[in-house]
């Protein structure tokens, strides 16, 4: 059933009480794929209403109520992967590979790791007389993006259905379909009326509703940091509880010691997956000064075996970014990296070769930068990288905390002690070392400008708890 043009509340699919509506735009082709409801603050009202009705009775729920629940929604998530991807790919440009191997599985991922931690979870402690207990912190708003867009609203979603919240979901109005087979497998699955809602809308209507909202309890938000200052001052009056995961620059040092040839193609590559539209990607690759010719060489060889091209083409690697305000910043970034005096490796302004339509970018890499070029210090959000040189160990670290963000770093090197030394030093929430991937029951977060509060398995589940005290509770 087509549920685009209604809002999933109270345990339904209803009409919006305005009458505002969006188109949803391919970015391959530029055309739009539907139109979809935008609602307004009465419509967030209704919303936090049926959320907050909800609360007492879910909140009261045990966990093994709880588990049983994630159980069966997992059981109908699996059922509806390929919609999801589909949906992902037709709105924001993910290659179908990408979408069925990653952007849905992503979703699964979270309510698995969330399920096991769960399962092992303590609710309540005794500290000598006192009882300490866990509590749901009660109705939760949630506004995602569009980028990894499964990946972002599940991680927020099923620990706030693990704990004990309700909760109102504003996805990407840029992607919001996946988001609508959300919402028809939680209700498939039995999620009581109240527990989810799901309504469509821009930030500076529905979103900024949901976080100033005296009756939410909890926001959190994914996004800009622009953006989450903003969520963050609407929150303030009410003195909400804000989680935040927002923008990245994340430096990935290469040390002397690591194999170039392996790590720099690894890490070209990885970079633009997903369009390098990934808040944790290590656009700021940082090399021995005294080997950048070498670096530039290899990055050549690997940026030629990237192939941008349509998502549902075969062997596309890179699709398109997704929307015309993405692809006009990059382009103007780009620019900008040339006029600052970045040495051009590979690709620059304009789209690749061959595609007359669609918001396609060239995977772009950048030498020869300094960290204080625009480039090195604002997220570009597209497949655009860049080399800096550094002199030592010490300058390398120095140089990765240059910057207001702290979500990410990586460290590659050929003694694991050694970049294990370098990774403590590193003023941020995550460190890869050598390649290595994130992982679903480990917590993912930034310091600074990145963010505060960390999702993924039990990290996520405790930020959606209160801790209450009994005292004298536990007598002998």
């Amino acid at each position: 059933m087509d549920h685009t043009q209604k809002f999933y509340i109270d345990g339904t699919w209803v009409d919006p009480i305005g009458s505002k509506t969006l188109e949803v735009i391919n970015p391959a082709t530029e055309k739009p794929i539907t139109t979809i409801a935008m609602g307004n603050e009465q419509d967030v009202d209704v919303a936090v209403t049926s959320a907050r009705k909800a609360f007492d009775s879910f909140a009261s729920t045990t966990p093994a109520e709880r588990i049983a629940l994630l159980e069966k929604i997992i059981e109908v998530y699996k059922r509806r992967m390929k919609d999801l991807a589909v949906a992902v790919t037709s709105e924001m440009g993910a290659p179908t590979g990408l979408a069925e191997a990653a952007q849905a599985p992503a979703g699964l991922g979270h309510f698995t790791a969330t399920l096991d931690a769960l399962r092992d979870f303590t609710f309540e402690e005794k500290i000598d007389t006192t009882t300490v207990v866990r509590e749901p912190v009660g109705v939760c708003a949630f506004i995602t993006p569009w980028n990894w867009p499964l990946n972002q609203i599940v991680a927020k979603v099923a620990p706030a259905l693990a704990a004990g919240c309700t909760m109102v979901l504003k996805p990407s109005e840029i992607a919001p379909l996946n988001a609508i087979i959300f919402a028809e497998i939680l209700d498939e699955a039995g999620v009581p009326a109240g527990v989810f809602n799901l309504i469509n809308g821009d930030g500076l209507t529905v979103g900024t509703a949901l976080s100033a909202h005296p009756a939410v309890d909890m926001v959190s938000f994914t996004g800009s940091t622009r953006a989450g200052v903003e969520v963050a001052k609407n929150a303030a009056p009410t003195v909400k509880r804000v989680a935040q995961e927002l923008g990245g620059k994340s430096a990935n040092i290469v040390l002397d010691d690591a194999d170039f040839e392996d790590v720099i193609t690894r890490d070209v590559t990885a970079m633009v997956v997903n369009s390098g539209q990934s808040c944790n990607a290590g656009s700021r690759i940082l090399i021995p000064s005294n080997r950048m010719n070498e670096a530039v060489e290899i990055a050549k060889k690997a940026a030629a075996t990237i192939v941008v091209g349509a998502p549902d083409a075969e062997g596309t690697t890179v699709g398109p970014v997704v929307s015309q305000a993405q692809f006009d910043k990059i382009q103007g970034l780009i620019q900008k990296g040339i006029d600052e005096g970045g040495t051009l490796v590979v690709g620059g302004t304009g789209r690749p070769d061959g595609l007359q339509e669609g918001y396609f970018v060239k995977p772009t890499v950048f030498a020869d930068v300094t960290n204080d070029m625009t480039i090195a210090q604002e997220e570009i959000f597209g497949p655009v990288m860049m080399f800096i040189g550094y002199e030592d160990e010490d300058d390398a670290v120095r140089i990765a905390n240059d910057t207001q963000y702290g979500l990410a770093g990586m460290v590659s090197s050929g003694n694991p002690e050694r970049a294990r030394r370098v990774a403590r030093r590193m003023r941020t929430g995550m460190v890869h070392l050598n390649g290595a991937p994130l992982a679903a029951n480990a917590p993912f977060g930034g310091y600074k400008q990145s963010g505060n509060g960390r999702e993924f398995g039990k990290f996520g589940l405790e930020d959606f708890l209160e801790v209450k005290a009994i005292f004298g509770d536990n007598q002998n």
